[in-house]
């Protein structure tokens, strides 16, 4: 299936795929997220996006959840740490109802004080649930640890602290210094000519004034190793190892996403769940993950045990790093493991929301988006050696970093 594109004279892009189903997927992506905020703005991009629904200047809370919701569509938005998207599903006769709602939310909101304060009790509340639950406060403060003191490395939802003292002028400087046109992308996926998509598009967004970002990201490149093992008094122990990793744009990204998948990707037969799980029972809950940003990234392994197998479970973990490292794929192996990512893969894009968010992150990065035989052709072309290489620049056990709860 062809992805179509078209750019606005204010450069906010347009890409599309036509698919005949009765639902659509409309989401606008913005290259702005966590890591924007300055030291003072920690949680304002998510922030941000809980209080763009508190009304525009022709609609109240209300009238903006039921637009959608009253012919059964849903709407949506997330934050992460460098992008934003406000994203929409509903049925294919209403994509001039999405799509005018989305421009409304995005271009027209007004953010009134009394909502501003009403939404920081929410905000605070959703920070301290998240704080409750060390299997998932680890992956955030692991970042902090290998991104020391960068901004791409701070939390997303920020602290009470912060939030407290966020004001409505306060968000409107934010949007303005980092909010831009031309890093913006309207993303569509659903049974509408491309045509008409370009006049629905030219007819809201086309009437936004063009904007370039103020303020220039900074490359994260101060990266050390650390070994922090804090006393949480959890009941299980709580590990991450890990380093940085490829950025986005990396001819190597590939490889090490193959050699993720190996080593503690989702399915049952990976090599650390194998080890740590099924043969010696010691922890229930071990992955590993890698992430991609457009100029740095991070690959952990994450495991959960009894603190009297903390010291076994990490010594498995290492034997595996090592594996990957010194011994290369066999063919039937490396065969294995390509058709395996490669179905995880085309499941994910059976999904036509994930593939209209998958298509606006691509065409932000990249300014297109490859196709599954695209990506089937470069998994395809690895080889053991390019394993092996990423291996042995990743997992080096110097540049490792490990953090501990107990």
């Amino acid at each position: 299936m062809n992805f179509q594109y078209h750019t606005l004279s204010n450069g906010i892009r347009l890409v599309h795929k036509q698919v005949p189903n009765i639902v659509g997927h409309l989401g606008l992506v913005v290259n702005t997220g966590s890591r924007d905020e300055l030291p003072n703005e920690h949680g304002m991009a998510h922030f941000i996006e809980h209080v763009i629904f508190k009304g525009t200047k022709k609609r109240k809370s209300w009238h903006i959840l039921s637009r959608l919701e009253d012919v059964g569509g849903e709407l949506n938005a997330y934050t992460t740490k460098e992008d934003t998207c406000v994203y929409a599903s509903f049925l294919k006769a209403d994509y001039h109802r999405a799509i005018e709602l989305i421009y409304d939310l995005c271009f027209n909101s007004i953010f009134p004080e009394k909502e501003i304060n009403k939404e920081k009790g929410i905000i605070i509340d959703e920070i301290s649930s998240y704080e409750d639950s060390p299997s998932e406060l680890i992956f955030d403060e692991f970042e902090e640890q290998i991104f020391n003191k960068h901004a791409i490395g701070r939390s997303i939802l920020g602290n009470e602290k912060r939030i407290l003292s966020f004001s409505r002028e306060d968000i409107l400087k934010f949007i303005e210094e980092n909010y831009a046109t031309d890093e913006m992308v309207l993303s569509s996926v659903g049974d509408i000519s491309f045509t008409k998509l370009i006049h629905l598009a030219e007819n809201y967004f086309g009437q936004v004034k063009e904007k370039q970002r103020k303020r220039i990201r900074i490359i994260p490149n101060s990266y050390e190793p650390q070994s922090i093992h804090s006393r949480r008094n959890t009941h299980q122990t709580h590990c991450i190892v890990g380093n940085q990793a490829y950025h986005a744009k990396s001819e190597k990204r590939i490889a090490l996403a193959l050699m993720n998948n190996i080593l503690g990707g989702p399915g049952m037969n990976s090599r650390l769940n194998l080890s740590l799980r099924e043969k010696s029972g010691y922890s229930y809950n071990v992955e590993s993950h890698y992430t991609s940003y457009s100029d740095t990234g991070i690959l952990n392994v994450y495991f959960g045990c009894d603190k009297e197998n903390f010291e076994k479970s990490l010594k498995l973990v290492y034997t595996e790093f090592n594996k990957l490292k010194t011994e290369a794929l066999g063919s039937l192996q490396l065969k294995k493991a390509k058709n395996q990512l490669l179905g995880q893969i085309a499941i994910a894009n059976d999904s036509n929301e994930y593939e209209m968010l998958r298509m606006g992150k691509a065409t932000l990065l990249h300014n297109r988006v490859k196709d599954l035989n695209e990506t089937a052709a470069r998994i395809e072309a690895l080889t053991s050696a390019q394993l092996l290489e990423v291996a042995n620049e990743i997992l080096n056990k110097n540049l490792i970093s490990i953090l501990q709860y107990y």
